[in-house]
């Protein structure tokens, strides 16, 4: 499944004194990504489409990995996530793509770690691997930092495209944190921590508004300050964005009476913001997400 950007994103300091670079993903599981693959004794790996590369050289890893560099095949990969605006397009393909070469190759080696192989195969990867369950997962490095609870609790996201060009996400450098912004993120740290181990969504906002804030010193995002405003004025929780691409989102709480209405107010004042065709979406959706403006 894709995700909507990041809850958190930056860096935790682990008990030995390390810093390490980590997320917690926004599930987004109304859009996803679908891999076929067609074995065969080739030798060679092909996708269609042709220009999902990373799918490609994720397959050819998963047969190396499990001992048969002898095998190729015919890889298909559909998908309903936009590429380019942060909601883990290549993540989702690449995962996809290894599941299907698992399950289409008999093999008796124990199967290789998903999230190692991902990011073997698009240099950096996201937490949704582990489908919605929160982590602290170092996503340049394919491991769990610190597995924080069983359950992202329940968000209504309003979700818009700040920038309809997008980001390359292989060109665009890790942030560089100022050591004022790593203090900060030790204190989000705790209170990501609290939110999940009581499921508190408001806490859990506020953990992705102060991520958010950091990252306009990184890869800002246009109007952010009258963003903010609006998520007061309509009664949001928070706001959240995509630390390596263009999507942000208004997070309201599933069990507020007033939140249909707030989300409606929401979507008309992004609008005359000029951010139109916002989407509305659950964290725990299952049905197909529709983003408007796209295919």
């Amino acid at each position: 499944m894709a995700h909507h950007g990041e809850i958190f994103q930056g860096v935790v300091r682990t008990e030995t004194g390390r810093l390490r670079r980590a997320l917690c993903s926004l599930p987004c599981s109304g859009l996803g990504s679908e891999a076929i693959f067609h074995l065969d004794d080739s030798g060679i790996v092909t996708v269609t489409p042709a220009w999902k590369t990373k799918a490609r050289v994720a397959a050819r890893l998963v047969l190396e990995r499990i001992g048969r560099p002898e095998l190729g095949g015919a890889l298909e990969v559909r998908s309903d996530i936009p590429p380019g605006w942060g909601l883990g397009s290549s993540t989702a393909d690449v995962i996809a793509s290894i599941r299907a070469v698992l399950s289409a190759v008999p093999h008796g080696a124990r199967p290789p770690s998903l999230a190692a192989l991902a990011v073997q195969a698009e240099r950096a990867s996201d937490s949704t691997i582990f489908s919605n369950a929160a982590v602290l997962f170092a996503h340049r490095e394919g491991e769990i930092v610190e597995f924080l609870g069983d359950q992202i609790p329940e968000l209504i996201v309003v979700g818009f495209n700040t920038d309809p060009g997008g980001v390359d996400t292989l060109d665009f450098p890790p942030a560089r944190y100022a050591p004022d912004e790593i203090a900060r993120f030790a204190d989000l740290v705790d209170l990501l921590r609290r939110a999940i181990l009581e499921q508190d969504v408001r806490a859990l906002s506020q953990v992705a508004t102060g991520c958010a804030r950091i990252n306009q010193a990184h890869l800002p995002k246009p109007r952010f300050d009258r963003i903010e405003d609006i998520a007061v004025r309509v009664g949001a929780l928070g706001v959240q964005v995509a630390h390596s691409g263009t999507v942000a989102g208004l997070l309201f709480d599933p069990r507020d009476l007033e939140t249909e209405l707030r989300v409606a107010q929401a979507r008309a004042q992004l609008a005359e913001l000029g951010f139109g065709g916002a989407w509305r979406f659950s964290t725990m959706q299952t049905e197909p997400l529709r983003l408007r403006g796209v295919p």
